[in-house]
């Protein structure tokens, strides 16, 4: 239901392979995604993580074999299977390396929150985005702070109120996705942000990412002693040290 490929520059493509029912998620699915995720993280090997879907869909969402029996399970079970897919989506937004989706077709409902949570999202000219769970009386509660993060809460309030299909253009011109190209520029497309993610520190990418997620929790003395301490930690870093002394080395050269 997983497949995962990786190439020599550390790439790893993850795919969602549920095609038969188009890519949709139910929670041994999503138990399948955390695992995998789980071993992609511990995997040295891998710089960078590219989450799609396996056909011409990301993911439909929620399987409806699954979604046609949640309203006989009881609290417990539902409180159970939705923290499931909560934990995942954080999984992805706190992902200890940098994730990018390459979207192509439809990412829908729980497909959608798990484009959304990645650091970068590429998508082709095909693709929408749909956040539509009130038309069925259900909500999205889980991919409201994602959206509100991304285009603010202007546009989520009447995405999500209206439960409108949202295209690969309008996605971009509202700032729910980084790119918007394409179907067969899409791969280029991806492995060109990657490369150029490749070329920095990793380690300063990763501190970059953790802060723009911790500064939303801090304000006052408490924000100015975290940037403070973030700067002075990060330049101690061998990686720092490296870096600048390779800049200073190049930069003389061409001095010279």
């Amino acid at each position: 239901m997983v497949k995962i490929k990786i190439n020599n520059l550390g790439i790893a493509t993850l795919s969602l392979a549920r095609p038969e029912v188009k890519n949709a998620i139910n929670p041994e699915f999503i138990d399948l995604l955390i695992s995998t995720l789980h071993d992609i993280e511990n995997d040295d090997n891998v710089k960078i993580v590219v989450i799609t879907g396996k056909g011409n869909v990301f993911c439909a969402g929620a399987d409806l074999t699954w979604l046609a029996g949640i309203g006989q399970h009881s609290y417990e079970d539902n409180l159970s299977e939705s923290r499931k897919f909560v934990d995942l989506l954080n999984f992805i937004n706190h992902f200890p390396k940098p994730i990018i989706a390459k979207v192509c077709g439809a990412a829908i409902g729980a497909g959608a929150g798990i484009a959304l949570s990645c650091d970068i999202v590429v998508a082709d000219h095909s693709a929408s985005f749909g956040i539509s769970e009130v038309a069925i009386g259900i909500v999205p509660a889980a991919i409201v702070p994602i959206v509100k993060k991304r285009i603010g809460e202007t546009k989520t309030r009447e995405y999500l109120i209206t439960g409108q299909r949202i295209h690969s253009g309008l996605a971009l011109e509202i700032g729910m996705i980084n790119y918007s190209v394409p179907v067969d520029e899409l791969g280029d497309k991806v492995l060109f942000i990657a490369e150029l993610i490749l070329n920095n520190s990793l380690g300063a990418v990763g501190q970059v990412r953790k802060m723009i997620r911790d500064i939303d929790y801090l304000n006052g003395d408490e924000l100015y002693h975290y940037l403070s301490q973030s700067i002075a930690k990060v330049r101690t870093s061998p990686e720092a040290k490296a870096g600048i002394s390779k800049f200073l080395s190049q930069r003389n050269k061409n001095n010279n």
